[in-house]
């Protein structure tokens, strides 16, 4: 399955679910049902073991506080771990449902899980970016990679860039992020996508959008992003570090529609007359017409012209081809001209 296919024509959409299950296989089923009715391509999870991860102690980074404070990121993290069996059951249950099961593994032994049980591509946290020894092992299964690309700047990107390249990727996603929750709207920089754009010719850009609202996840479209991923979660006030800053399910709902809006505004890219525009047209746009009344012979002098709606005969654009020509009728005041009316002198 190749990106560049699932995104020729429209944006492809992932509703991510990642931990927000809290732990919950019945949850985690819940939210897939979720994003499938919204709308979105995919949903994704992450699949981890917490032990492979994690040192035992590590404190949490400052969104993660704002819940409970007493328990470290390894307790933390711990308890929002799903098995593999659990993920099996998850990846049968998209497949029967019509959407695409995706997982971004934190280790070795997650990413050949999930290699085995048939995930089309891979997406890579900002938290590891530079984990090349993971990377080697995804890259090794010859399937399209994202890579999210927060907390780093663009020396790093290429750095991995190259990494990836080097190491036989097939496809290459490179999504803006900005890993805060949720992440301030002054520090988004959003026309980053237009660096990627410039600096990696051969990649597909997108955005992982950690702000509030789906405003500047429709700003991403219109800059050229062709991947989006957003959080979601059943209740903003589950406990859990992600939760708050996801969007609810009403506002997924809102997400999808308004970026597949953004998509119908951008439009083709042609420049053209549009259907709504031609009734309109008729009775805007302008054409030439008669000042006074002219007589059969007579030369047409550009005092005896005036460019009126609505458009009846030679449109305005025509007005210098129209002076001095002679005309082959007689005409009154107001009347449009016509092609027919004019011959030369």
């Amino acid at each position: 399955m190749k990106l560049k296919e699932l995104t020729k024509n429209k944006v492809f959409l992932i509703a991510e679910a990642g931990d927000n299950h809290n732990g919950s296989l019945d949850l985690a089923i819940y939210l897939c049902d979720l994003a499938k009715k919204a709308g979105c391509d995919a949903i994704k999870f992450q699949t981890f073991i917490t032990e492979e991860v994690i040192l035992k102690g590590t404190e949490k980074a400052p969104y993660q506080k704002r819940k409970d404070k007493a328990e470290n990121q390894f307790e933390m993290v711990k308890k929002l771990e799903l098995s593999f069996d659990d993920f099996k059951r998850i990846k049968k249950y998209c497949d029967e449902n019509g959407i695409l099961f995706l997982s971004t593994p934190y280790d070795i032994k997650s990413a050949e899980f999930l290699n085995e049980i048939g995930v089309p591509f891979f997406k890579i946290s900002s938290t590891d970016l530079n984990n090349f020894y993971l990377l080697k092992k995804i890259l090794s299964f010859k399937k399209p990679i994202i890579v999210s690309t927060g907390m780093a700047d663009l020396k790093e990107v290429k750095k991995t860039y190259k990494f990836l390249k080097k190491n036989g990727a097939v496809e290459i996603v490179l999504m803006q992020c900005t890993s805060e929750y949720p992440a301030p709207f002054e520090e988004l920089n959003l026309k980053v996508l237009e660096t990627f754009k410039r600096e990696f010719k051969d990649v597909i850009i997108g955005f992982s959008d950690h702000s509030e609202g789906y405003i500047a996840s429709c700003i991403a479209v219109a800059l050229g992003a062709k991947v989006i991923e957003k959080h979601f979660t059943l209740w903003k006030g589950l406990p859990g570090p992600d939760h708050q800053a996801s969007l609810s399910p009403d506002e997924l709902f809102e997400w999808v529609k308004m970026i597949r809006l953004t998509e119908k505004m951008l439009g083709d890219g042609i420049k053209k007359i549009q259907p709504s525009e031609i009734e309109v047209r008729k009775v805007a746009k302008r054409s030439i017409y008669l000042r006074k009344d002219k007589k059969k012979g007579e030369i047409i002098k550009e005092e005896d012209l005036i460019i009126l709606r609505p458009i009846k005969g030679i449109e305005a654009d025509k007005i210098f081809d129209v002076i001095g020509k002679k005309l082959k009728v007689n005409k009154k005041k107001f009347d449009p001209l016509y092609k027919e009316d004019l011959t030369h002198t």
